[in-house]
């Protein structure tokens, strides 16, 4: 069966494009051109990955992602950029934006992000399909417990809301801790070794994530090392402190 991807596009011969390119490599492509139009379809139906404009009539691209991500919707989707306007991409990729392509981009780029975002969301899917179901199992790190299965993080007695790539850049770091892990090492693992965007993605995944366990940062917290990457921090005897 094809896979089913939503694009999201009011410039008519942009949207052409795509829609033409994509079909031709078998996928089953729908167009809308309005923004509310589109994130209504969006929740309504179910696609495989979502190609979204930022700039759209009715409901932008912010907008749009912010609204599905808070609707607990993961469908993957790609955000197209204006060229230099790394405050769109960061705020997207804060927003839950799984990749980025920058405004003029060609055909081979756009088919190999595609290709790219549903072949690591394929893997993930298997991968979770292999575990056995154990709800009650979690890592625990002092205060924190992350549950892999569920996709939940508990910070003590707290809940810490995150976005799937944040959860997952997370969980690597907590396999690790105490361990320092390059840029490159944590872009491997959680976007994969052909994934085409740079280390900034992650650097935006981290930020997010630091702010979030800013709950109690004297227990668990992210260090960076200058050059080099990231590790998790836990304070066991301040763990331990809290808990009694």
């Amino acid at each position: 069966m094809a896979q089913r991807l939503l694009v999201i596009e009011d410039e008519p011969t942009l949207a052409r494009l795509l829609s033409y390119n994509l079909t031709q490599e078998g996928y089953e492509v729908t167009i809308e051109d309005h923004g509310t139009a589109g994130y209504e379809r969006a929740v309504r139906e179910t696609y495989d990955l979502i190609v979204l404009d930022l700039m759209l009539p009715g409901m932008d691209g912010f907008e749009i992602l912010g609204k599905l991500r808070g609707k607990g919707i993961v469908t993957p989707v790609i955000i197209l950029t204006a060229k230099n306007a790394e405050e769109e991409v960061v705020q997207g990729l804060k927003l839950g934006a799984d990749d980025y392509i920058t405004k003029p981009f060609g055909v081979s780029e756009l088919l190999a992000r595609v290709n790219t975002v549903l072949r690591r969301i394929s893997g993930q899917t298997e991968e979770i399909k292999t575990i056995p179901e154990s709800p009650t199992s979690a890592i625990t790190l002092g205060q924190l417990e992350i549950y892999p299965e569920k996709y939940e993080v508990m910070l003590g007695s707290t809940s810490i809301n995150l976005r799937p790539k944040e959860f997952e850049v997370l969980l690597y770091l907590a396999r690790k801790p105490g361990v320092v892990l390059t840029r490159d090492d944590l872009m491997n693992a959680v976007w994969g070794f052909d994934y085409i965007g740079g280390q900034r993605t992650v650097d935006v995944h981290v930020s997010s994530l630091r702010k979030k366990l800013e709950l109690d940062p004297e227990s668990v917290h992210i260090d960076s090392i200058r050059g080099v990457g990231y590790k998790l921090v836990v304070n066991k005897k301040r763990s331990s402190h809290l808990s009694s």
